[in-house]
């Protein structure tokens, strides 16, 4: 007979003969209908399962996280990095001070905690990483595809900041600092200022320790001048690529056991340095000027624009990491209480970092006697500068400095972990052999690792801080922004926005009514708000992107070198529209019945989780795809599913 796209095939096989009448899909035996489909089912719990194809390999068990702890502070972990510290007590005290909270906390809930309750949801129901979870709508693998690009280019240059803090780490140990006053080569710099800027402004110790002693960019002309590498920075860059290596090298069990101390030191540092910086004089004036409201600020589309930018910067959402990491949950793991619990403690963690950093830098604004805003700033010139410079104004100042590094170093490992762990879950996912060897796995990363140290050596060149801000201004930029805004749309309109919340309910029934009433607001975020500001704030990007150069101090970047950004960001979009075409045209029939079928999940999509769904039953082993993953579909793909074509034409 023929198949619905026109060609010659059998009929699709579904439950074994004689086996007893198929029940929903969905344990609580509610048939929920996504575009219209039929509902989507299985094979009961004592029916016959289609044994796997002969000589198909062994299915390699995924791991699983040891303890549920392990998993929250991954998350937060992988959440609260160098954002929380560097970029969100600026963008505050920038726009408007506390009324920047507002359009923070309306972004948070209408943008970041909806999409951080999906990414998480769509790994933890699928368990498989960022490409091979789009089983459940093959159109839309180029999504996962364009999360791994942006992973890649996040991780080539986060641990050069890594790396940087290594070398500060390291000379925060001799005392007097290298950067501060006291130190006998800045003697002339603090007491004449005799060493000045290309404005003709006085540079103090740390802009000359970090420009010279660190970077060496007065070395390089710009961004076509990289220069030589800067080997000191080399060494740091390998010992941080050894302790990612060697923390990862046993997957989760070892990151997860890792995360104890990574993700739960900083916080113990900022308490420190919020009592510390309670008892120093001028310390009000530096809160004052954190939190000073600004009303008429609300009005501008900057501020709404950062607050945005602000929440996809700190979550982490769109990366990968997140999706990864929940894919090796527990099945009947409660997503949504999760989202609650890391969404929170990433946003309070924020917020709080505020007080410790202008407490400190309202101190340095008194005792040189200048304004607040003379010595904020944000970025590496604030975790690098404006900080170190305040911290040797205290008495120990090299305690609070080894502190201080410490603090950044633990939370720029945890964010990488996460990148990681979004790279290697979708390579192992795709290559399942690779997990189930030992060795070939330690190879794969170790290889990784290796690969990714010689790109990062272009980053710590005389000229790397060029190309470091090029590659860390449109890695998330744009790109990140269009993936995110296709997986809400494909999820919520392709794969269903009610069967998505229906699966929700699956992983955690029996779901308690506040759980319940949650997903009607996250329905209508996903369905409407969310994609709605998604499209404002890539309208204004585009704006932006337009009217404004790209600079690094008083360097402007040539405009081929903008070019070169813009096509970093084009790559990792552009991966949906391309491997949707080859979906596509892998169909049979005409191009309505080619993208319907495309867009139907393949039997694989729900083999980790079938056995959860019946939970009445005792286990059985489900129907496996042997071959690897393919957006072609396949009779074996729909074993265990019936759809019917008639309905969704």
């Amino acid at each position: 007979m023929k198949d619905e796209g026109g060609g010659a095939a059998a009929e699709r096989p579904r439950a074994a003969a004689g086996s007893p009448a198929q029940t929903p899909a969905h344990s609580n035996g509610h048939a929920v209908t996504q575009n219209g489909h039929n509902p989507t089912t299985l094979p009961s719990p004592d029916s016959q399962v289609p044994s796997p194809a002969p000589g198909s390999a062994s299915v390699v068990p995924r791991e699983q996280w040891g303890g549920k702890h392990e998993f929250l502070l991954s998350c937060i972990g992988y959440c609260v990095g160098l954002g929380n510290v560097w970029r969100f007590p600026y963008l505050c005290y920038r726009n408007g001070g506390g009324v920047f909270l507002i359009p923070y906390f309306i972004m948070l809930f209408v943008t970041g905690v909806p999409l951080f309750l999906m990414e998480l949801s769509l790994g933890q129901y699928g368990a498989a990483g960022p490409i091979t979870v789009w089983k459940c709508c093959p159109l839309l693998k180029g999504i996962g595809i364009g999360m791994l690009c942006v992973s890649t280019l996040v991780c080539l240059y986060y641990n050069v900041i890594i790396a940087w803090t290594f070398y500060y780490l390291g000379s925060s140990f001799r005392s007097p600092l290298p950067w501060s006053c006291d130190a006998v080569a800045n003697a002339a710099l603090c007491g004449n200022g005799t060493g000045n800027s290309s404005s003709g402004q006085r540079l103090s110790p740390t802009e000359i320790f970090w420009n010279e002693k660190v970077l060496g960019v007065v070395n390089s002309d710009g961004l076509h001048d990289p220069g030589p590498v800067r080997w000191p920075l080399a060494l740091c860059l390998l010992a941080a690529w050894i302790i990612i290596f060697l923390c990862m090298l046993k997957g989760i069990r070892s990151s997860g056991k890792v995360v104890y101390v990574t993700a739960t030191f900083p916080y113990f540092v900022l308490v420190v340095l919020i009592i510390r910086g309670a008892t120093l004089e001028g310390s009000l004036q530096g809160i004052t000027f954190y939190l000073t409201p600004d009303w008429d600020r609300l009005a501008n589309a900057q501020v709404w624009n950062d607050a945005a930018s602000q929440i996809f910067y700190s979550l982490g959402i769109g990366v990968g990491g997140l999706l990864s990491m929940a894919s090796y949950n527990k099945f009947d793991n409660n997503v949504i209480r999760d989202t609650l619990i890391i969404t929170t403690g990433n946003c309070s963690t924020s917020f709080f970092a505020g007080f410790a950093i202008f407490s400190v830098l309202g101190h340095m604004a008194w005792r040189k006697g200048v304004r607040v805003a003379e010595v904020a700033d944000t970025g590496p010139g604030l975790a690098f500068v404006a900080y170190p410079e305040a911290l040797a104004l205290l008495p120990g100042s090299v305690f609070w400095s080894i502190l201080f590094f410490l603090m950044l170093f633990m939370l720029g490992v945890d964010t990488l972990f996460g990148n990681m762990e979004g790279i290697t879950t979708a390579v192992l996912d795709e290559f399942p052999h690779l997990r189930g060897n030992s060795l070939h796995k330690a190879l794969f990363l170790g290889a990784l690792c290796f690969c990714f140290y010689l790109m990062g050596l272009l980053l710590i060149t005389d000229g790397g801080i060029y190309w470091f801000t090029l590659i860390d201004s449109f890695s998330t930029s744009f790109g990140l922004i269009i993936i995110t805004l296709f997986m809400c749309i494909g999820i919520s309109f392709f794969y269903g926005v009610n069967q998505f919340c229906q699966d929700i309910v699956d992983m955690i029934c029996p779901c308690p009514r506040w759980c319940t009433k949650a997903l009607f607001y996250f329905k209508a975020c996903w369905v409407f708000f969310t994609p709605f500001l998604l499209l404002f704030i890539l309208t204004y990007i585009f704006i932006e992107m337009y009217n404004t150069s790209l600079k690094y101090g008083s360097y402007i970047y040539p405009l081929w070198g903008k070019s070169l950004g813009v096509c970093m960001g084009a790559t990792c979009c552009l991966q949906i529209p391309i491997w949707a075409a080859v979906a596509i045209w892998r169909e049979t029939g005409t191009l309505q019945e080619r993208f319907i079928k495309a867009i139907r999940p393949l039997n694989s999509w729900r083999v980790n989780n079938v056995n959860h769904m019946a939970r009445s039953a005792p286990p059985v082993e489900p129907a496996r795809v042997d071959s690897p993953y393919t957006v072609t579909l396949t009779d074996m793909d729909f074993t265990a599913m019936t759809w019917n074509m008639g309905s969704e034409a």
